[in-house]
């Protein structure tokens, strides 16, 4: 791959890499003002209203005690901020970890006090996992693990997810000698007890579906999944009322004076018996946090140091294991809230904790009177909004790679318990990655006062370019595709640019990675007033542009492909089209390739 920056040589020679900061909050907080304090309290209550039921609702998904859920929540972002190097990323209980403990445990034979007191053990090791991995800077080879490892164990966690909590919003449970732990074996024990159907709890399931569809529909700004937990209490408790007969069940009661620090056993069998499980957990936060952060970072300009990130993941772990919390990875329903309502710094994260930490003992009286069915429905709804269409089309029609790795992790997901999943789909994507790795070498040229094309020295000095043409040479995957976004990032940031040309004729083996890496880069020029231009795309690059959809991205009018009887013939029309933007006046023109060693 080929690529090049149009920034002064001292931009183009940024380093990556750095050693963590045991402490970054200095930093935040050297340069703290007003208006990062209202940016970060903002994004705070919304997110804090949000991960209040969220918190709830991954207990229960994880077959723990609500409080866990609730104090594993404040816990995970107040600690998990001291060590952040960003504010993208929001730590807390999600849906993928917390369905993992629970496949995870039952795979074990372990439930109910037994998880309890496991649990303490297994998220120390997971956090210790992450921080020895962030020290010796394993979050730099994530990347080369494809995203349709995480959309396939996301969509076979949000199938386990929704079947487990059909019985609960039908109100009866499977019994405690049912031994049902994977996808297919919930959807059949399920199917044997729909005569046990509670008709009073399934009328207030369709309630409860109904008043968020109904707040989703007309008031979407709105905190709806707590609002609709309200207005579902409050309908149970007047049908209660009305007839006796319409009692459903209730959440246990909550006492928040009950909740103490956690000792984990170290004892060798157990450490032993928690390994598989530990890893994956650790795994899969890396996976999650890294997708979050770097698309959030990505979309403003900035820069994500994954490693400060799985550190500090890795704290926030091990102090949710000592203090009776959840496993904590980034969430990303919470990490977009808080971005899209301005969060700042880091410390929206504490604000926010501490805000939820408030209302865990304000309100824990009132947790009782929330019905068992309503908080399942909310729990379902939860785990369809993981299905993204978007994503699984680009996974499964992009490439037969994608296709193979999605499929491969999905249908793993459905038949074992999740943490075999990670395991197989990750394999799966490295073996994939062996087959077609490739190792690109930047190398820029320019056109000298002769006119000739020649090597830039690193010390020279450019021009203000306004068009740049690209030459993109070499293996276009998921491997290569966060460089190619970040090189093809500095092109577009030079001064007074307008249009680059980015040649794909020797461009090969684009995937769904690469082709979302396109397209935030797209998005990312379109809001800097930069167009982007593609030239000599071949058939191949063609199909897989347009089973992605980023044909419609691109803008057939900016896209052009490649003439094997006439080489030229693409990029000359790209040139006119390039001419029509910026207008007839001469343009100076760079072009960049890769060196043929």
């Amino acid at each position: 791959m080929a690529l090049a920056s149009s920034h002064t040589p001292k931009q183009t020679k940024t380093r990556f890499t750095r050693s963590l900061n045991l402490f970054p909050l200095r930093q935040t907080a050297a340069g703290y003002d007003r208006q990062a304090f209202g940016g970060d309290t903002r994004a705070a209550l919304n997110v804090a209203l949000l991960a209040f039921p969220q918190g709830m609702a991954y207990a229960v998904i994880a077959g723990l005690p609500l409080s866990y859920g609730l104090f594993g929540s404040a816990i995970a972002s107040i600690v998990g901020m001291y060590f952040a190097g960003s504010k993208f990323i929001v730590l807390g209980p999600t849906n993928a970890t917390s369905v993992m403990v629970m496949s995870s445990f039952a795979a074990l034979g372990i439930a109910g006090d037994q998880a309890v007191a496991y649990l303490p053990l297994l998220l120390v090791m997971v956090g210790g996992f992450l921080v020895v991995g962030a020290y010796l800077g394993v979050a730099t080879l994530i990347q080369y693990i494809s995203r349709s490892v995480i959309t396939g164990y996301i969509t076979a966690a949000a199938a386990l997810i929704i079947a487990n909590q059909i019985k609960k919003t039908l109100g009866f449970e499977l019994g405690s000698n049912q031994s049902a732990t994977t996808f297919f074996e919930v959807v059949g024990a399920t199917f044997k007890r729909l005569d046990q159907t509670h008709l009073p709890s399934l009328g207030l399931s369709i309630a409860t579906l109904l008043i968020f569809l109904a707040i989703r529909r007309f008031a979407p700004k709105l905190p709806n999944v707590a609002i609709t937990l309200t207005l579902a209490s409050v309908v149970a408790f007047l049908a209660q009322k009305i007839d006796p007969a319409l009692q459903v069940s209730l959440m246990p009661r909550f006492n928040p004076a009950e909740w103490s620090p956690s000792l984990p056993n170290f004892g060798f069998g157990a450490f032993n018996l928690l390994l598989t499980p530990a890893m994956a957990i650790a795994l899969l936060c890396v996976l999650e946090g890294n997708s979050i952060g770097k698309s959030l970072a990505a979309r403003e300009g900035a820069r994500l140091d994954s490693n400060q990130e799985m550190l500090s993941s890795g704290m926030a772990n091990i102090a949710c294991g000592l203090l009776s919390g959840m496993p904590a990875s980034g969430s990303l329903t919470r990490s977009q809230l808080s971005a899209n309502s301005g969060a700042r710094t880091p410390l929206s994260s504490l604000y926010a904790g501490l805000i939820v930490l408030a209302g865990a003992i304000l309100l824990s009286p009132l947790i009782e009177f929330i019905p068992s069915a309503a908080l399942a429905v909310v729990v379902v709804l939860i785990g369809i909004s993981l299905l993204n269409k978007h994503q699984l089309r680009m996974v499964t029609k992009s490439t037969r790679s994608d296709s193979i790795t999605f499929y491969v992790t999905f249908l793993t997901g459905l038949i074992f318990a999740l943490d075999f999943a990670i395991y197989i789909g990750a394999g799966c994507s490295i073996a994939l990655f062996i087959k077609k790795v490739a190792n690109p070498e930047i190398v820029e040229y320019t056109f000298d006062k002769e006119g000739k094309l020649g090597k830039h020295e690193p010390k020279k000095e450019r021009g203000n370019l306004e068009v740049s043409i690209v030459h993109v040479e070499g293996e276009l995957f998921f491997g290569a595709a966060e460089l190619f976004r970040d090189q093809m990032r500095r092109v577009s940031d030079a001064e007074n640019l307008k249009v680059v040309i980015m040649k794909l004729r020797n461009a090969h083996n684009l995937d769904a990675t690469s082709c979302m890496a396109l397209e935030e880069l797209i998005k990312y020029m379109n809001e800097r007033d930069r167009i982007l231009l593609v030239s000599e795309a071949r058939p191949d690059t063609m199909k897989i542009l347009r089973n992605s959809g980023l044909v419609n991205v691109i803008n057939t009018r900016n896209l052009f492909e490649d003439d094997e009887s006439n080489p030229t013939l693409s990029t000359a029309k790209a040139l006119k089209r390039a001419k029509e933007i910026i207008g007839d006046r001469e343009a100076k023109v760079s072009i960049y390739a890769k060196d043929k060693r």
